[in-house]
């Protein structure tokens, strides 16, 4: 039986080991946190607990500042995309859950399109073509996380296909995970907490995750840092590795 001690120090330790991973491979906070969470605690209070530092570890990975303007003109229509595609989808099939088959097949999706990635095949976007497919990739990605509250299918595929430098790499993914997680954000809050059951579990949740959620970006940064320092050890072809093992990782999960 867990007790309210072990629980907040086990939460401690797993926004600490998620922040790592983010930090190294630039995604996976949520999926890691999420998995580890609910071994001990309701779905709803471990979503709750993740609002801050998702959204804050989004926004220190978009960091430099400086490189942020030209990224922006670069990508400017993607993160558009991500806005539409997502309050469609939310309008659409009613948000996360609305349509459970799409968790497993998304799932299949990343384990194919990951071992694609680890057989060394790549490919490059032509520039005249990269704002059009980036606003339909932006389309696409939203409409994916409205249903699946998963921000990485097409974005990641696609910035790869950029040929940015793993320091932009890391920038644009955290600004496409920050414009997601907004965009979700206020789509959810348009459609409204629901009724019955399940809306009054969210609720507790968000009441007693939100007292501490602030805490939590304490050992998810930390982690992060942590993480960041080792992904400057990392080899180009490893860190390559590393992401693709990530994304089999969450698709896997997503699966089962």
């Amino acid at each position: 039986m867990w007790n309210e001690g072990w629980m907040a120090a086990a939460a401690i330790a797993v926004f600490g080991l998620a922040g790592c991973v983010k930090g190294v491979v630039g995604l996976g906070l949520p999926t890691v946190s999420m998995a580890l969470l609910a071994v001990f605690m309701p779905p709803a209070q471990a979503a709750a607990l993740l609002l801050l530092p998702s959204l804050v570890t989004n926004l220190v990975q978009m960091r430099p500042v400086a490189g942020l303007r030209p990224l922006l003109q670069r990508l400017g229509w993607m993160q558009l995309g991500i806005v539409l595609g997502t309050l469609a989808g939310v309008a659409l099939w009613g948000g996360v859950g609305g349509l459970p088959a799409a968790r497993p097949a998304l799932g299949l999706a990343l384990v194919v399109y990951a071992l694609w990635g680890l057989s060394g095949l790549r490919w490059q976007t032509p520039a005249p073509h990269q704002a059009w497919l980036g606003a339909v990739c932006g389309l696409l990605t939203g409409a994916i996380t409205a249903v699946t509250g998963v921000f990485v299918v097409p974005a990641v595929a696609f910035l790869q296909s950029l040929g940015l430098s793993r320091p932009a790499l890391m920038q644009a993914m955290g600004l496409c995970f920050t414009t997601s997680t907004l965009a979700l954000g206020a789509g959810l809050l348009w459609q409204g907490p629901g009724t019955g059951a399940q809306a009054q579990e969210m609720g507790l949740g968000l009441e007693l995750g939100l007292l501490v959620s602030a805490l939590m970006l304490i050992p998810a940064l930390a982690g992060m840092h942590w993480g960041e320092l080792l992904r400057e050890k990392l080899s180009p072809e490893l860190f390559r590795k590393l992401l693709m093992l990530s994304l089999l990782a969450l698709g896997v999960y997503l699966c089962f």
